[in-house]
């Protein structure tokens, strides 16, 4: 039986502000990749979506960002590689020390928005992420782009890497993700992420947003819990690989 990690992006509420439906969501998930106060969430938000991770048996990830909640994390950020190093580690034990006080552990690291694209292709900047999650714990897997300098810099000091891709967002021809400041950047429909997610767990390859198949390693799939459709994506996707016989379980 074929499997694949469906993860998603959760715990990005903050204070009084709510975004996303992540206790419907988290039926349908194998791992949630919890924000950890810079561009979202905030420290009751991260011990309430761990509190939810226990209860439906999902894997507990960091999900660390620029310290930007007006942006939401996806505006470029210029930071050194230690500052980004020091960032990524203070977040990441953050959640953990949650995490513990709540009898669990954090089984994933994966970058946030601009911090993410950036370091799928600045090695510096990945080698630095690469570190800081090998030293709050050696255990620890990073989810990085697929074919991206993330994974590399993982692989590269034997950390244990999981290789994402989305179905919820279109593809260039080189295997980078559209930028969300195209119109054509989203998959609008449950019926278009499930084919994509389909093709990519089946075939290893996406069709891009100029029609080209390009290859990728899928080891994790990324549905975002802020999307407006993020539920009806995630239940559509999970019908579809329970009837094609694909078990869903985190890396």
């Amino acid at each position: 039986m074929p499997a694949i990690d469906l993860n998603c992006d959760m715990g990005e509420s903050f204070g009084a502000w709510k975004m996303g439906n992540d206790a419907a969501l988290m039926q349908y998930i194998s791992s949630a990749n919890i924000a950890c106060g810079f561009h979202a969430g905030d420290p009751a938000i991260m011990r309430e979506t761990v509190r939810l991770a226990l209860k439906y048996h999902v894997a507990i990830g960091a999900h660390p960002g620029f310290p930007d909640l007006q942006g939401f994390g996806r505006r470029d950020i210029k930071m050194s590689p230690e500052d980004v190093y020091a960032m990524v580690l203070y977040q990441t034990g953050a959640l953990q020390a949650i995490a513990r006080s709540e009898g669990a552990a954090v089984h994933h690291v994966k970058p946030h928005g601009a911090l993410y694209n950036m370091a799928a292709k600045d090695r510096t900047l990945a080698d630095a992420i690469a570190r800081a999650v090998q030293q709050a714990g050696p255990d620890l897997v990073l989810y990085g782009l697929s074919g991206s300098a993330l994974i590399e810099a993982a692989r590269s000091i034997g950390l244990r890497s999981a290789s994402e891709v989305f179905a919820d967002r279109t593809y260039q021809s080189d295997g980078s993700l559209t930028p969300r400041s195209r119109a054509d950047a989203m998959v609008e429909s449950a019926r278009g992420a499930t084919e994509q997610a389909l093709q990519m767990v089946h075939y290893q390859t996406v069709v891009s947003a100029d029609g080209k198949t390009v290859d990728l390693q899928a080891e994790t799939i990324c549905l975002h819990g802020d999307g407006a459709h993020a539920l009806e994506f995630a239940q559509a996707i999970h019908a579809a690989f329970k009837q094609n016989g694909i078990e869903v379980k985190a890396p």
